[in-house]
């Protein structure tokens, strides 16, 4: 039987959340009230019955492994397979890799041990559930060496800038890969390649001293590999920068895009954190907004997100705001466009106020 095996690949994602990725890397950054972006790709794979599962880190990496601890809440904690984190490890003193190619060049072994023909590749910013069993028998079907996942978007936006758009022929293999901005179907980060085929790329790439397994393996060979294309129907969206992340979580308050989102097979998994249901008092006001568990809310709420274990005191005010796990806003505080990340405390009466394509971001454990 086929089988695919996974690689979550951070080398090219750099610190693009600003405050959010001071103390952790992007993968790791919370996400609508409970989950991590990484927990998205993680999910997409594993429901995909993919059993295997490598994530390419490059620095911060703490916080991803105290989240992912031994994949258990991904079923990946297992005697075959499972979860492996593969942080940079460059001992070889003969070894001439640059970039991404110097994980797959350093954890050859990691691949060569596996029983699985195929990987699919991917980052951590597309937040969607894909099922990727149909893109596999897509892959297998057409005899590709490559099928890349795409997308459809309505309308461009910021966080679409950095992503390639795909021309096809006639037959649906890829040709050309373009930054047209009037070409709606984006490539999203994802892909399904061969295990011979990349490796075979990768020696290629580092013999000609490049530094990008995509960039250099794959689009400057379009005219030698079959490179075919899965489009992805549904809820997507891309978080590259702090007004994409702000924008898309205050898209999950309409219950329509929260239900296209997580309502949808493959379902997200998380780390499961076992808190008590959250505690609205008496004098609290919520409205149109996402509350995880553990929360003591007195204060009033509106169109914003708060993670687990969130203080707000009488008389607080939260407003269009996303507030990170055991924050406290204590009595008579106002915030209007906000990001608090984990462990903020804002102080009695304090005021902060941002705008929306601007959102006031405070980082971790601070006291304002």
């Amino acid at each position: 039987m086929d089988t695919m095996m996974g690689v979550i690949n951070l080398e090219n994602e750099r610190d693009f959340l600003n405050e959010l990725t001071y103390f952790r890397c992007g993968a790791a950054v919370p996400f609508a009230g409970r989950y991590r972006l990484i927990d998205f790709t993680l999910s997409n794979m594993v429901q995909s019955d993919i059993t295997e599962v490598a994530i390419f880190t490059r620095n911060k990496y703490r916080s991803l492994m105290d989240h992912l601890g031994t994949g258990a809440d991904w079923n990946l904690d297992r005697r075959y397979g499972g979860l492996f984190i593969l942080p940079p490890d460059w001992n070889d003193p003969t070894d001439i890799s640059k970039g991404d190619l110097r994980h797959f060049h350093n954890n050859r072994d990691y691949f060569e041990r596996s029983n699985s023909d195929y990987i699919l590749i991917s980052g951590s910013q597309f937040v969607a559930t894909c099922d990727y069993k149909e893109a596999f028998q897509l892959h297998l079907e057409t005899n590709a060496d490559v099928t890349l996942i795409t997308t459809y978007i309505s309308e461009n936006k910021p966080e679409h800038q950095a992503y390639m758009r795909i021309e096809q022929d006639e037959h649906n293999r890829v040709t050309h890969m373009t930054h047209d901005k009037t070409n709606p179907q984006l490539f999203t980060g994802a892909y399904i390649i061969t295990k011979k085929c990349l490796m075979k790329l990768v020696d290629q790439c580092i013999a000609y001293h490049q530094e990008n397994l995509f960039t250099n393996g794959i689009i400057d060979n379009l005219d030698s590999l079959i490179v075919q294309s899965y489009d992805h129907r549904g809820y997507s969206s891309f978080i590259n920068s702090i007004e994409s992340y702000y924008r898309h979580n205050m898209h999950l308050l309409s219950a329509n895009h929260y239900k296209n989102l997580f309502y949808q097979n493959p379902f997200v998994l998380t780390k499961i954190s076992n808190e008590p249901p959250t505690k609205y008092r008496k004098e609290a006001k919520v409205m149109s907004s996402l509350l995880a568990n553990g929360c003591d809310i007195k204060g009033n709420i509106k169109n914003s997100v708060l993670f687990r274990g969130v203080k707000v005191q009488e008389g607080a005010t939260i407003k269009n705001s996303i507030i990170m796990q055991n924050c406290t806003v204590q009595a008579n505080a106002y915030l209007e466009n906000v990001i608090l990340d984990k462990d903020v405390n804002i102080s009695e009466g304090q005021t902060l106020v941002g705008s929306v394509d601007k959102p006031y971001v405070v980082p971790k454990r601070k006291i304002v």
